[in-house]
Parts: structure tokens; sequence; C-alpha cells
């Protein structure tokens, strides 16, 4: 028999994970192979707790996950990549967040933050810049978007940019500005005009954070390692008027840009991460109730694991079927705000839940920091809340059923 401890370095290619998904195309299926054998040779169970630990963002694991292709999966042929698959997309997420939130958070921020609003709203110029180096995976963008007062309510920030002559001076602060110091860009909105004038004077901006004004700190969050979470400050930063994203024309014009498909997608990106997240804490407690004994058999045996790890493998799988049925209307450019955000809300709930089940089967070892089980518990608990908490998807959803 082996030991309890033996249950943290269950492989991640086991029967459960082997298994194809539901409607898994065959070139979807060997995507998720492939990325199976690179995190299985480049990202051993170990490796990822490390990552955790040490709160690391492994930056040459990630030039290696970039030589996969993967990162060029939002980006067009023209500019070196794959063309636009938004479906393919979750699946890398999906298949990352399973491993290490360490790789699938900063694929995010470079695959989605800069490839996908930089082909949406970039300039000609800012797309020949960027979109190669997304698909090498040498450029990574941070959302400068939450401030101290304001996180749901974009509309109501307080920083503030104006131009002067042919420059930008942007003061103010930004709040949860995850990867900011691993990042070529802070991609930060700003207000460039009256208060009163909510949605029309608000302008997206290209900030390196390492130019002068710009101060980093970094804030010490209970999970979410791996790319750290930082608060970030601005003091007369001055900037050229090619840091405006979409060019000068887009002064006083991010709103739309905001609200646009972007949104939608950001809120299957977290979902993607809460699937991932959660398969991996079935997969742990399915193998250690087939280890652990007691009373002379395996917990497994009895009737009340068998019940919760049914209702775990039920939640997972009705999160996998909200996920993908959303990622495929996004995919298809049809309208699906009310579907990406039933996606985000019950994903990132299921996961919380099947987080907290598995702590529980794990009993005592659940809660040490030896056991992955942990990681997974504060991992979810931090994703019903980024990406439009759910209580905003509540009233996202209320809003889209009164429209129907």
């Amino acid at each position: 028999m082996r030991s309890a401890k033996s249950a943290r370095r269950s492989s991640p290619a086991n029967e459960l994970r082997r298994k194809p998904y539901m409607k898994d195309t065959e070139d979807l299926l060997a995507l998720r192979q492939t990325l199976v054998r690179f995190l299985d040779n480049e990202v051993p169970r170990a490796l990822a707790a490390q990552w955790d630990r040490d709160n690391h963002f492994p930056r040459e694991t990630f030039l290696k996950l970039a030589e996969l292709g993967v990162l060029g999966l939002t980006i067009p042929q023209d500019f070196g990549g794959l063309g636009r698959d938004i479906v393919a997309t979750m699946a890398v997420i999906e298949e990352l967040a399973s491993r290490s939130l360490a790789l699938a958070i900063p694929y995010i921020n470079a695959a989605c933050y800069a490839g996908m609003n930089i082909v949406e709203c970039g300039t000609e110029a800012q797309k020949a810049q960027i979109l190669p180096r997304v698909v090498e995976g040498r450029m990574i963008f941070a959302y400068g978007w939450t401030e101290p007062d304001s996180g749901s309510d974009l509309a109501s920030m307080r920083t503030r940019a104006q131009r002067v002559g042919d420059t930008v001076v942007v003061n103010g602060a930004k709040r949860f500005c995850t990867g900011a110091g691993e990042s070529d860009y802070i991609y930060t909105l700003v207000r460039t005009g009256p208060e009163q004038e909510r949605y029309r004077n608000l302008t997206l901006l290209l900030i390196p954070p390492n130019h002068p004004g710009v101060h980093i700190e970094g804030i010490n969050g209970l999970g979410l390692k791996g790319f750290p979470t930082t608060d970030v400050r601005f003091d007369n930063v001055e900037l050229p008027l090619t840091a405006i994203v979409g060019g000068e024309q887009a002064w006083n014009q991010a709103w739309p840009m905001v609200v646009g498909p972007g949104l939608d997608v950001e809120k299957l990106e977290v979902a993607a991460m809460a699937l991932g997240v959660a398969r991996a804490a079935l997969e742990d407690a399915w193998s250690y109730a087939g280890e652990r004994r007691q009373f002379g058999k395996t917990i497994g045996s009895y009737q009340s694991i068998q019940h919760k790890l049914a209702d775990m493998k039920t939640r997972l799988h009705a999160a996998r079927l909200v996920l993908y049925h959303a990622a495929q209307l996004a995919n298809d450019g049809r309208p699906c705000t009310g579907e990406t955000s039933m996606a985000k809300l019950f994903a990132t709930e299921a996961c919380k839940y099947i987080a907290l089940e598995c702590q529980t089967i794990f009993g005592a070892y659940g809660y040490v920091k030896e056991f992955a089980v942990e990681r997974y518990v504060r991992d979810a608990l931090g994703l019903p809340i980024i990406g439009g908490s759910s209580a905003i998807q509540r009233n996202n959803i209320y809003k889209w059923m009164k429209r129907q």
C-alpha cells in the first residue's frame, strides 16, 4: 500500500485525463495531448508547487511553451499566428491551469490581453510591433483597469491623462494589476475628460512598467501565485502619442473597446482556469480515495466519498459544457454576453465547490502545504472574484434575461 503522501504525486496523465473530451475535434484532442506531454516533461508537480511557493514567473518555461505555437491561437496568420480560435485558446488555458497558474495566467496576459486586444483595437503599426512578439512569447500585457475605489464600475475611475503638445501625461493609481512587473506594457484605462461624461472620455494607453514615473509594489494575495499581483502608481508619466491604443483618433473612444468582444472572452478565460483547477482537484481526490485505507478498506469504498466524487464530476462536466458552448459562440462571432457570464459564474463556483470537497476527502492532509490540495483551494477562492465577480455575473445574466 502506498502512503497518503503518494496521492499528491498522482500523474496528470491518468485515466481520467486521457479520455477524450466531449465534442473535441481531432485537432483539439491533438492539441491537448501535446500540452499534456509538455507539462509532464517541463512542469513536474514539484516544480509547479515551487513556483507557487515562490510566487515565481517561469519565463524560460513560458518561452518553451511559445515554441509549441499556442500563443498564436489569437493572432492572424499575417502576423505569424495560427488564426483566431477561441475554443482552442480556452483548451490551452484549461490544460495549463490544471498544472500551474504560473503558466496559465501569463498565457492569458499574452495571447488574450496583448494578442486579442491589439488585433481588435490596435493601429496597423501597433499590430506590426506587438503581435509577432506575442507569438514568440516575448510580449505580455498587464491590465491597468481596477483602482482602489473602482473595480467593476470602470467608468468611475480616477486615473487621469491629458495631452500636452505631443505627449500624454498620466497621474493616478491602479490596484490588483496582475503581472505588471513582468509585463512589457500595462494596458491602462484612463480618464481623459470631465467625470460627468462617464463613457465618452476614456482612453486606453500602453505604458511600459519601467517608464519614468511608474511605481510598482507587490500585493501578497492568498492564491493565484506565479505571476505576481501588484499596485501601480503613475506620477507625471509622459508618453508619446503612439502610446494611445488605436491611435490619436481613439482618444476618448475606449469604452467600446472595453465592452467589446474582448470582455466576453475575458470571462471565458477565468472560467477555463477554473475548469483546469477543478479537474486537477478531482483527479487528486479520485486517486487519494482509491489509495487511502481506513478501517480495513479504501475510503473510496464508502458511499459518502463516492457521492462526493459523483457530485464533483457532475459539476465539472456541466462547467465544461457551458464553457465550451459559450466559447464556440464567441468564436463564431455570435452574441454571447449571457452565455459567457453564465460560464464564468458556473465554472468558478463549481471550482470552489470541487476544491473544497477535494480538501474534505483528503482530511487533515488537505490542509498542509506538502499537498497540492491546499493550493487548489487558495486558487479556487480567488477565481469567482477576478474578471468580474459572481455578483456582477448574476447582474449581467438578469439583465440579459430581461432583453430576451
